[in-house]
């Protein structure tokens, strides 16, 4: 009884002290694992800290790029909105230099007809316009064809060469010769042919003889009064000369009146320039018409720089200032219809 008891005891003891080590074993690994818990609780911890820390920063940085992007995207609005004011006003430019040229183009076309000047305007607008591509132009460049149509059909006149022209007319005013001032032609004689033939009976056998010498006298003295009678007869044809003159009073012009004639003549031809150029068809006429009527009744119509002269100015007078120019209204009408636009 007493051993069981003691073995039960001893059992006891055995069964207590596995339990301690047990329990202390059990405590160890506990404190051991609170403590690496602990360990990495904490460096959880640091760790967690830093991503707050990179989670603020990033946030910060977030905001930044917020910031900037809304700061972005106002300057790309205000860049666009700039660049279409930008755009607008050099289209404004561009028409507004287009206008004036064309205005002024238009202005020398109705008062000198200047045809190639309006022309060449049309043509640089036209390339002005047509390096923007767009299509808003189309209708003012479709105004500028028509117009450039309607120039290129016009008949030309050639200003400049009849301007030149009565230059030249007016350079030879005063050495045209006048019906009051024409000397008569010197007579230069014919080679009397008969003087310088021999003798036709003259010969060896008869030379010595007083029958040839008698025929040789008479025949100088022939040949000496045909020639005496021909000069005299060419010396009184060049004391009078008999003319036809529908004009009489043309031929009583004094010097000082040929040369007021002759000024009048020519500021007569210098109008008429000036209506040519300025394509004043009824005082071009006008004046053309006086001048070759002065210079026909009082120059004197046989000579070839008289002729030459008034064919001259007949050529001149050919030239068509009647026809109506056309104008530029219509490429100017469509430019400020654009520009009115708001």
């Amino acid at each position: 009884m007493a051993a069981a008891i003691v073995l039960l005891a001893l059992l006891l003891v055995g069964q207590w002290w596995s339990s301690h080590v047990q329990i202390r074993k059990m405590r160890e690994e506990i404190a051991r694992r609170l403590q690496v818990g602990e360990s990495t609780n904490t460096e959880t911890k640091v760790i967690a800290k830093a991503v707050q820390d990179d989670v603020k920063e990033m946030q910060g940085k977030i905001t930044v790029l917020e910031n900037k992007q809304v700061e972005t995207q106002s300057q790309q609005v205000s860049l666009a909105q700039l660049y279409q004011d930008l755009s607008k006003n050099r289209d404004d430019w561009a028409l507004a230099e287009i206008e004036q040229v064309l205005s002024t183009a238009n202005q020398q076309l109705q008062l000198s007809g200047n045809i190639q000047g309006a022309l060449i305007a049309l043509q640089n607008a036209d390339r002005t316009l047509s390096r923007s591509e767009k299509p808003q132009f189309i209708v003012i460049r479709r105004a500028l064809a028509k117009d450039m149509e309607r120039l290129r059909a016009f008949p030309v006149v050639d200003m400049t060469g009849a301007a030149l022209k009565l230059d030249s007319v007016v350079s030879q005013i005063h050495s045209l010769p006048l019906l009051s001032s024409e000397k008569p032609s010197v007579y230069v004689p014919p080679k009397d042919e008969e003087a310088v033939q021999p003798a036709e009976a003259e010969g060896p056998a008869s030379a010595s003889s007083e029958k040839g010498r008698a025929a040789r006298w008479l025949s100088e003295v022939s040949t000496i009064w045909r020639s005496w009678t021909h000069d005299m007869w060419n010396e009184m044809k060049t004391l009078v000369r008999v003319r036809n003159v529908d004009t009489p009073d043309a031929l009583m012009l004094s010097p000082n009146q040929a040369s007021y004639l002759r000024e009048h003549i020519e500021l007569r031809l210098l109008s008429a320039r000036l209506g040519l150029l300025s394509r004043n068809d009824a005082s071009f006429r006008s004046d053309m018409r006086a001048a070759q009527s002065l210079i026909g009744k009082y120059f004197d119509p046989a000579s070839k720089q008289t002729q030459a002269v008034l064919a001259t100015l007949k050529q001149v007078e050919a030239s068509n200032l009647s026809a109506e120019i056309p104008t530029l209204m219509e490429s100017l009408t469509a430019v400020q219809n654009y520009r009115a636009k708001p």
